[in-house]
């Protein structure tokens, strides 16, 4: 059973960054961060197996960086120059069967954290 604990979220101003955490059990390849504003369809935001296989949609190319720490098993969002459209509820899940190749943000992901709330105001 993978258990996903996030951290991190918060209120801040816009640009401002702030640093999302999310520790993990067993072992996983490919991790990713998805966010949920209210009346809006879950976003994949970033995902990352191994330091070569990394994905952003397209809002987060240039502000945000996904980072592992394989030993510590926990999966790191920093994300700068916040902006108000990236208010919503963050989550940090795990995709069991993707290959390093295949780990998408829009890939099927299995297990969800909790979520953390990050606010943006202007």
């Amino acid at each position: 059973q993978v258990q996903l604990v996030e951290s991190g979220g918060g209120s801040v101003q816009a640009g401002d960054s702030l640093r999302l955490s999310c520790a993990y059990t067993g072992t996983i390849v490919c991790m990713g961060w998805f966010r949920q504003a209210p009346g809006k369809e879950r976003e994949g935001v970033a995902a990352m197996a191994y330091t070569n296989f990394i994905d952003y949609v397209d809002s987060a190319k240039g502000r945000f960086i996904i980072s592992r720490d394989y030993l510590k098993k926990t999966v790191t969002l920093l994300m700068n120059n916040l902006k108000p459209e990236d208010t919503a509820m963050y989550y940090c899940a795990a995709n069991l069967g993707s290959s390093p190749d295949t780990c998408r943000t829009s890939s099927d992901f299995d297990y969800w954290g909790q979520g953390t709330q990050v606010t943006v105001s202007s």
